[in-house]
């Protein structure tokens, strides 16, 4: 053998040796788990090639669907809405991740119709539900300090309209609180526009806030502008509330909302809404205390009208061996000023809500409660036995 082919041989071992290794670095690279939990991938200890490697193993769009459903029973010697079963809410969440720091976030609602199948005027018969988009959110995630996004939202106005959404077995309770129902006229369930939030720790204090400009109400004040605003000044929102480490579960805060509202046909109002809610959000024991003040000014000049709704609930899971058992009672009062023309036929209210709330599995309840309604302070009062089994799928 000469030297010249000794040396050919030694380049192609040296060669082949290095593609192995390449190869067997490349495979323990795509096989490797994801990174532990509770790490952070955008620490800055994290390297490029770190990130890069996550990177690669991702694949975007990454969709989440989940789902909620109910199934409802209303016994009532006055009736204020449905009797006997009805269908409740058909809901879809949907979560996708678009990148690392890019999400989207959707959810729809069918919801049956009372006049299902019954026409008018020569128009096709109604359908049996109506299906709405309740939410649609892009978020871009800067930092825990700020998070941009757009759509359509529910109000950040105030705590449960942020924190129970469409699903009723999220809540402990059968309904919402009627300051803040779906379809209700006293709070602006729905923003469509724009939201900055974000977290400060501020030594334990953990501030956090959300501030939003938009489209507010829309022609129908129980609805937002979803197609367009109705007039040339926008809603502003505005919500700050801290989270105590020193009190788990503990979450106090305030909102104000500024918007115009203008209703075809009706002067135009300019509407300032102040809000403040304090909850301790566990199940031993669950307490949520809210208020808001509803101001509307003509924009042509008269009287300033204001309106007050607040509630407070308390709830509490009992201990083993009845831990599946949570009672709850709620009080809520609204108080509509009579001279209000944007409120006009929003009742007043002093009522009570006493129920128990059994979780039949992880991702299934049965409640139960009694409501007693008193809208006018002279008139006996309405009362109803409700029913709801609710689900998560």
């Amino acid at each position: 053998m000469t030297a010249s082919v000794a040396r050919d041989i030694a380049r192609s071992a040296l060669v082949l040796a290095c593609l192995a290794v390449s190869s067997r670095a490349t495979a323990q690279q795509n096989t490797a788990g994801p990174a532990p939990a509770g790490q952070n991938p955008h620490t800055p200890q994290n390297t490029q090639a770190d990130q890069a490697a996550r990177d690669a193993q991702s694949e975007y769009p990454s969709l989440h669907l989940s789902g909620f459903a109910d199934v409802d029973f209303a016994a009532q010697d006055k009736s204020e809405g449905p009797r006997g079963f009805s269908e409740g809410q058909f809901v879809l969440h949907l979560a996708s991740a678009l990148s690392p720091r890019v999400n989207f976030f959707g959810e729809v609602s069918l919801t049956p119709r009372a006049d299902a199948g019954t026409s008018s005027s020569g128009s096709p018969p109604a359908t049996g539900f109506n299906t709405e988009v309740e939410r649609v959110i892009i978020r871009f995630d800067h930092s825990d300090r700020l998070k941009i996004s757009f759509g359509r939202y529910h109000t950040p106005i105030n705590w449960w309209n942020t924190a129970f959404h469409h699903g009723q077995w999220l809540q402990t309770t059968v309904s919402r609180p009627e300051m803040i129902q779906f379809g209700g006229r006293f709070l602006p369930v729905h923003f469509v526009g724009a939201l900055a939030e974000g977290a400060f720790q501020a030594g334990g204090w953990n501030l956090n806030y959300q501030a939003g400009i938009g489209n507010g109400r829309g022609n129908v004040i129980s609805r937002a502008g979803d197609a367009g605003d109705n007039n040339a000044r926008p809603a502003v929102v505005l919500n700050v509330f801290t989270k105590p480490d020193s009190v788990f579960g503990l979450q106090v805060g305030g909102s104000v909302y500024v918007d115009r509202v203008s209703v075809p046909g009706r002067p135009e109002f300019d509407e300032r809404i102040i809000a403040a809610h304090a909850v301790w959000q566990r199940e031993d024991p669950e307490l949520i205390a809210e208020i808001a003040d509803v101001r509307h000014e003509p924009v042509a000049g008269g009287q300033t009208t204001s309106n007050l709704g607040y509630y407070v609930q308390t709830a509490y899971r009992l201990p083993s061996p009845a831990h599946l058992w949570k009672p709850y009672y709620r009080f809520e009062h609204l108080a509509v000023d009579a001279a209000d023309p944007v409120f006009v036929g929003v009742p007043n209210l002093n009522g009570s809500t006493l129920g128990v709330r059994f979780d039949i599995s992880t991702y299934a309840a049965i409640k139960s409660e009694i409501r007693s309604r008193r809208r006018v302070s002279d008139q006996a009062r309405t009362n109803g036995w409700f029913v709801q089994i609710c689900f998560t799928f």
